[in-house]
């Protein structure tokens, strides 16, 4: 239920253009996370997906910290967690300031 949610939820922000189309993949991305489809991946799977989306659309792929290893303990990785949580709370700015960075 959870996920046919989330995809009414993005048709509903790309048809009525809610947000910028960045902000909806952010939100897809996060959304995704948060309800953990599988016991392992689900970071790796909602980036594809994000992706995915904003192919869809015509625009870019995220750069995902330049490319920074995501899964292992490192920085980038820090500052992806802390992004994903302060999302979480609602404040979706540093999100969106990873996912292109």
């Amino acid at each position: 239920m959870r996920l046919r949610d989330l995809f009414d939820n993005t048709r509903w922000w790309v048809d009525h253009a809610t947000f910028p189309f960045d902000e909806i993949a952010a939100r897809f991305h996060r959304d995704l996370v948060w309800i953990h489809p599988f016991p392992n991946g689900n970071g790796r799977h909602s980036r594809m997906m994000a992706n995915a989306l904003l192919r869809s659309l015509g625009q870019p792929a995220f750069t995902w910290g330049r490319g920074g290893h995501l899964v292992a303990a490192n920085e980038v990785r820090a500052k992806y967690l802390a992004a994903l949580r302060a999302a979480d709370q609602g404040d979706h700015q540093l999100l969106l300031a990873f996912v292109r960075s």
